[in-house]
């Protein structure tokens, strides 16, 4: 993907992620004033479609936007380029994606 291209992702993420970062944020502000616990949490949240689909579009752009940002941190600090650079933003996000996704799973499927 061209530098041009890396950027429009990284800020269309970022876009993306604002909704998701305040209803989290509204969420947990709701759960810890109403004084629920984690299984009252987990209990309204198991096969729930919608969290499932929040949280899962927030693990997909959140390992969009965390991999091409340490992309450019490992180009500047690193010197790291050409195909190690690539692999290592594709390995980071697959990283992050897979742990963002288990705990998906965990939290609404498991």
């Amino acid at each position: 993907m061209s530098g041009l291209g890396l950027y429009l992702a990284q800020r269309i993420s970022a876009m993306v992620m604002i909704p998701l970062v305040l209803t989290h944020l509204g969420v947990m502000i709701y759960a810890v004033r109403g004084g629920l616990d984690t299984a009252e949490i987990l209990s309204r949240t198991q096969g729930s479609l919608f969290w499932g689909s929040l949280y899962g579009l927030f693990v997909i752009t959140a390992s969009i936007h965390a991999a091409i940002g340490l992309r450019v941190i490992a180009y500047e600090w690193l010197k790291l380029s050409g195909l190690g650079l690539n692999v290592f933003a594709v390995l980071v996000g697959l990283g992050l994606l897979a742990l963002g996704g288990q705990a998906v799973y965990t939290v609404v499927l498991a």
